[in-house]
């Protein structure tokens, strides 16, 4: 695929936000000034830039408990995502989703979710209520490869397929179920899956954020032209552990080849060496966009920790739905 200027500088923008993102969290977390439980998505980047690019502004995504790069690729304000990390009534939920369960409706970002596999029947019911509002809307479903044995995910690529419904599912495989190894406890391969429930199935190297947009552009073109859902798996690797703190006490998963070989293959350099060698952008261009987003995430923490926190009282606020 032949990206534009335009597109590439997106693509490359978008995963360095992210990037730039989940080390300042994590480093926050280390500082004591960030408390609670966050999941990073480094490493992935071009997952989630790669789907998110081939999307409308109107369309829907469903996460993870590793959420952050979803919904900063799918658009979310990063000054509002740190305050709801940092738990301030400035947040995407007012300070009350925290990382696990940040969402902005407003944009399509369905929330992330704690249990694994749980974003499954949600993308479903978005695409079918897309499906009936015929605005062409498609729901992006990310999970990952430990939710691919779950029940649900069975469940709802068979309701998907059975219906015809507008969604992606997109398996981010990281390699790990929490803290075991995924290989020996999945049979045979995700994407083959897809053939059971007679939709379209394909893995694709997560690595490569032009592979990633090339193959979820198709997926969403199907699933908008009423050709049903698409089952998508995406070869990655999570660079951290499994959530931040748990690297303090526990030793890397990976042995010293494998954690070598993945981070040499770093999406976000692999596509910045691309850009410089096709002559799509020069060194000055790339630094600059290093330096605005370094920038953008520090006010995105003096944002958030000049915010206030919720009164006791906002606890119940918003329990319910008025109509």
């Amino acid at each position: 695929m032949t990206l534009s200027k335009d597109k590439a500088q997106e693509l490359y923008e978008r995963m360095v936000r992210i990037r730039t993102f989940e080390e300042k969290a994590a480093a926050l977390v280390d500082q004591g000034r960030l408390v609670g439980e966050i999941h990073v998505y480094v490493g992935q980047e071009a997952s989630a830039v790669g789907v998110c690019a081939a999307l409308r502004d109107d369309d829907y995504i469903t996460s993870t408990h590793r959420g952050h790069g979803h919904v900063i690729a799918k658009g979310a304000d990063t000054k509002r995502m740190m305050a709801e990390l940092y738990g301030r009534r400035t947040g995407l939920c007012k300070g009350k989703g925290g990382s696990m369960h940040v969402a902005d409706v407003r944009i399509g970002i369905l929330g992330a979710n704690g249990i694994v596999g749980g974003g499954l029947p949600i993308a479903t019911g978005a695409g079918l209520a897309a499906q009936r509002a015929g605005k062409g809307q498609v729901a992006i479903c990310f999970f990952g490869d430990g939710a691919s044995n779950e029940g649900v995910f069975h469940e709802s690529i068979n309701l998907a397929s059975v219906w015809s419904l507008p969604v992606v599912f997109i398996c981010e495989n990281n390699k790990y179920h929490e803290f075991s190894p995924s290989a020996p406890l999945i049979a045979g391969k995700i994407y083959m899956r897809a053939g059971s429930y007679g939709i379209p199935g394909r893995i694709v190297d997560g690595q490569d954020v032009t592979a990633v947009y090339a193959a979820a552009s198709e997926a969403v073109r199907r699933a908008r032209a009423g050709e049903g859902p698409t089952l998508i798996e995406v070869d990655t690797y999570r660079f951290e552990s499994h959530f931040k703190g748990e690297d303090k006490i526990l030793p890397p998963y990976g042995d010293e080849v494998e954690v070598t070989e993945w981070h040499e293959r770093d999406p976000i350099k692999l596509f910045r060496r691309q850009l410089l060698d096709q002559g799509t952008l020069t060194k000055p261009e790339l630094a600059a966009i290093d330096r605005r987003m370094q920038a953008e995430i520090e006010e995105a923490v003096a944002f958030a920790e000049a915010s206030p926190l919720p009164e006791p009282e906002e606890a119940l606020e918003d329990l319910f739905v008025n109509v």
